[in-house]
């Protein structure tokens, strides 16, 4: 990983996160993966908000590890994750980054999903 850009977030692609302030739910395959209050609302540059959601609120017995791996220069490495319940479809599902850049130190433990990959991420406030 040492030969690879490592950038800053700042005016020109900025990263914020902050408590998602709801309920989150992800659910595959009639199955409750993730049910949590303790969600982070990633936001960067222009692309929709992603909720990470903390590892120890999600039902890791319902995930199973891939190879898949990708690169973010602002983030870091990301890691894999698929889910059977879901079939084929949520093969890669989830993410996380186990070993973030420090700027976004605060996703490490944490998963992320593809919306079209799981059936439903429910929000819900109060």
């Amino acid at each position: 990983m040492t030969d690879r850009p490592k950038l800053i977030p700042g005016p020109d692609h900025p990263i914020t996160i902050e408590p998602a302030g709801a309920r989150v739910r992800v659910i595959v395959g009639g199955r409750t993966v993730v049910d949590t209050d303790r969600a982070l609302a990633l936001r960067e540059a222009s692309y929709p908000p992603v909720f990470y959601v903390p590892r120890e609120d999600a039902d890791m017995s319902l995930l199973s590890r891939t190879d898949h791996a990708t690169y973010c220069p602002y983030k870091g490495e990301a890691s894999y994750y698929s889910i059977p319940a879901g079939g084929d479809r949520s093969a890669n599902a989830a993410w996380s980054y186990e070993a973030p850049y420090e700027a976004v130190a605060s996703i490490r433990d944490h998963l992320a999903f593809y919306p079209d990959r799981v059936d439903a991420i429910e929000t819900a406030t109060g």
